[in-house]
């Protein structure tokens, strides 16, 4: 009996095929996991593509809105705030879904501080603009907002002359 045990732990001729069957297996997962980090890097970078686009078109409002000093016309202010894009002088430069709303901002009077202005010489009209880009609609939408203050000088009659 013990002769016969020796020769069948002296036969490998299986052996190849279990070693190549683990090996097949090894690299099949090095392979899976391979594919699941490119799909997660693809899916990642998009995703930044998306927000990136949505702060320029947020920005691309923000710019439109200040090129204009037509925009800051406390004229148009009668309900508080104004949409500058209902006016066809203010073109949407972007494809982006974009809303931007200017307020005229009543409680704040005088001089921004440390400024060093003479508020003897100007009037200071406080417009706030809010501008909210989106773009990337599926599956979920990538959204900006940028908020930002604008103090528009308007120089007051000097008595005298």
């Amino acid at each position: 009996m013990d002769i016969q045990n020796n020769s069948i732990l002296k036969n490998q001729s299986g052996a190849a095929l279990v070693i190549a069957l683990v090996m097949m297996i090894v690299l099949t997962l090095i392979g899976l996991a391979s594919i699941f980090s490119s799909t997660l890097d693809i899916k990642i970078s998009g995703n930044k593509r998306c927000s990136t686009d949505a702060f320029y078109a947020a920005d691309s409002g923000v710019q439109v809105v200040e090129a204009r000093v037509d925009n800051f016309n406390v004229n148009l202010y009668s309900t508080g705030s104004y949409d500058p894009f209902t006016d066809a002088n203010n073109i949407n430069p972007t494809n982006a879904q974009l809303t931007v709303t200017v307020t005229h901002d009543t409680t704040q009077e005088g001089a921004p501080r440390g400024h060093g202005f003479s508020a003897t010489n100007f009037e200071f009209e406080h417009f706030l603009i809010a501008s909210i880009g989106q773009t990337c609609a599926n599956p979920i939408p990538s959204t900006t907002t940028i908020n930002e203050k604008l103090i528009r000088l308007v120089p007051t009659q000097q008595g005298g002359y």
